[in-house]
């Protein structure tokens, strides 16, 4: 028998997060370090000729390109919860899911994987009904996309039981609080900027399945992918700092999904 070959990782950002004549983050050098890009659809960020961009950026680099779907609230940059109700909210994921799902099959490429993004991440942690829409869009489009989202979700169990691939994510420079979610931006300790502290926290994410959480007590995570976010200050560097470390640790950075 063969031993075992170094433990995948996969190294995720947001990606396409400008709007117009307007840029956020540096899609181009991200798309040199990360192995899968959470592309956003236009409904909290992003233009079609921007999704373009960066589908045709991703697939010259070998990159998984996802799609980050969102409420509909380009304003507040999909942060902001929305009480939609699930038929309309499964309609808005199917749109913008099937819109860069075209873009990217036009670049050579296809949306292999569904992400939610921002207020709407953190609300199908727990709410049943919007978990259900999403899920409902995700398998309506393709049953073989898989779903990116916070282990233990209400998400992905039921894209589990609708027989979706499900790959838990954790985050690099997000704080947790003690019950393994995130901690609400704005709060002390939302957001981590310290490159050093950010990769050797997603060492121990991948190697240990453990983080610390803001109060000091230790959650398990589940890691199939670590994401660094695109729109955090020195988001690039944070993200190379990152590759390096889990590099050095002996684990091969390849994409969850093809």
């Amino acid at each position: 028998m063969s031993a075992p070959g170094p433990r995948r990782i996969d190294l995720n950002a947001d990606l396409g997060e400008g709007f117009g004549v307007w840029r956020l983050g540096d899609d181009e050098a991200l798309l040199e370090v990360v192995t899968s890009a959470n592309v956003a659809c236009g409904f909290h960020a992003g233009d079609p000729v921007t999704m373009r961009r960066v589908c045709r950026g991703a697939v010259a680099a070998g990159v998984s390109i996802g799609a980050q779907v969102s409420y509909r609230d380009l304003a507040g940059f999909g942060r902001r919860f929305v009480d939609v109700a699930p038929e309309e909210l499964a309609a808005d994921v199917l749109y913008q899911l099937a819109a860069l799902d075209g873009i990217a099959r036009t670049a050579g490429g296809r949306v292999s994987y569904v992400k939610p993004h921002g207020a709407l991440y953190n609300a199908v942690v727990h709410h049943e009904a919007q978990a259900a829409a999403v899920v409902t869009a995700v398998a309506g489009y393709d049953p073989g996309l898989a779903v990116l989202g916070l282990p233990g979700s209400r998400l992905l169990q039921a894209a589990a039981e609708a027989g979706l691939p499900t790959v838990g994510e954790a985050f690099a420079d997000r704080g947790y609080t003690p019950e393994g979610t995130l901690v609400p931006r704005g709060l002390p300790g939302a957001v981590l900027h310290e490159p050093a502290a950010v990769a050797g926290r997603a060492v121990r994410m991948v190697r240990d399945g453990t983080a610390v959480a803001v109060d000091g007590s230790v959650v398990r995570v589940d890691v199939g992918s670590v994401c660094v976010h695109g729109d955090t200050p020195g988001a690039v560097h944070l993200a190379r700092s990152v590759r390096a470390a889990l590099e050095a640790a002996g684990l091969v950075l390849a994409p969850f999904a093809g």
